[in-house]
């Protein structure tokens, strides 16, 4: 199995019965795009980047694909839609979903077009990517950060650690 023909998928919902709505999604990548050959636990997050009141439930996957990544990439699209996904986003602003599939990284590959960009551009600013993707791949380096998620993972808990100390009077 050479690098190239491996992608990872983050998959996402807070909408619905949202086990069903990952199992469905996965169902699907395996029917249409490649087999899974690695999946993390499944992540309940607060929303980001948006308020909601739902919480979300995340995983990701390691799919084992020979399809091209524009295909592929279109292929998560049409499968959002018939999950119930109507649109990604409304006014430019994150909305509550019933499914979401990002492509995050495909083996090497650097694209960036205005259809799609991989390696995903957030996906290092994440935690509720880079969790479940650290547990499934820690050692994969990012092509353009050249660290590995792990690494990745680590620096993001570090910024999210808020250190508060005594004020002295």
């Amino acid at each position: 199995m050479s690098e190239s023909n491996r992608v990872y998928l983050a998959l996402g919902t807070n909408l619905g019965d949202k086990q069903q709505n990952i199992e469905e999604a996965l169902n699907k990548i395996e029917e249409r795009i490649g087999i899974i050959t690695s999946l993390s636990a499944f992540y309940l997050t607060e929303a980001e980047e948006f308020q909601s009141e739902h919480i979300f439930l995340n995983c990701v996957c390691e799919v084992t694909t020979d399809i091209d990544i524009h295909i592929l990439f279109a292929i998560t699209q049409e499968i959002e839609k018939e999950i119930g996904r109507d649109q990604k986003s409304k006014d430019r602003q994150y909305m509550d979903r019933i499914i979401d599939i990002d492509l995050l990284l495909a083996g090497e590959q650097v694209i960036d077009t205005p259809e799609l960009i991989v390696p995903h551009p957030r996906l290092h600013t994440r935690s509720f990517v880079l969790d479940p993707l650290n547990e499934i791949a820690p050692e994969l380096i990012h092509p353009l950060l050249g660290k590995s998620i792990g690494e990745l993972r680590e620096e993001l808990q570090k910024k999210s650690h808020i250190c508060i100390t005594e004020v002295p009077k």
